[in-house]
């Protein structure tokens, strides 16, 4: 019922930014929560931003001052800006929205290296 994409992974070199993007479609106009998660090999998926339907945000710890969610209820659409991009970062990134039950995208794959 609900369908999330996301784009804007990619290779960056330590200190780089980058900017993911989630598009919502399908039966969107009841969604309400919006969050960014990551996993890497071997570990727990973890919740790295989250955003309301009325703009309200919080951060896992480990990002905080770095990165900035966002959203555009006209558009539909979720935004990650990560600056200051560390080794540690690295993971798969994925949308998820809130309706009924959770809804996952595809995720995509961030890897910072040098």
């Amino acid at each position: 019922q609900v369908q999330l994409v996301e784009s804007g992974g990619g290779l960056v070199q330590p200190g780089g930014s980058l900017r993911l993007s989630c598009v919502a479609s399908g039966r969107i106009f009841s969604i309400g929560a919006m969050g960014w998660y990551r996993q890497a090999p071997g570990k727990q998926r973890e919740l790295v931003a989250h955003i309301t339907s009325g703009g309200n945000t919080n951060y896992v710890d480990s990002v905080k001052g770095r990165f900035t969610i966002s959203r555009d209820n006209a558009k539909n659409t979720v935004n990650l800006q990560m600056n200051s991009l560390k080794p540690e970062d690295t993971a798969v990134y994925y949308c998820s929205a809130m309706r009924v039950v959770r809804y996952w995208g595809q995720g995509t794959q961030v890897t910072v290296s040098s």
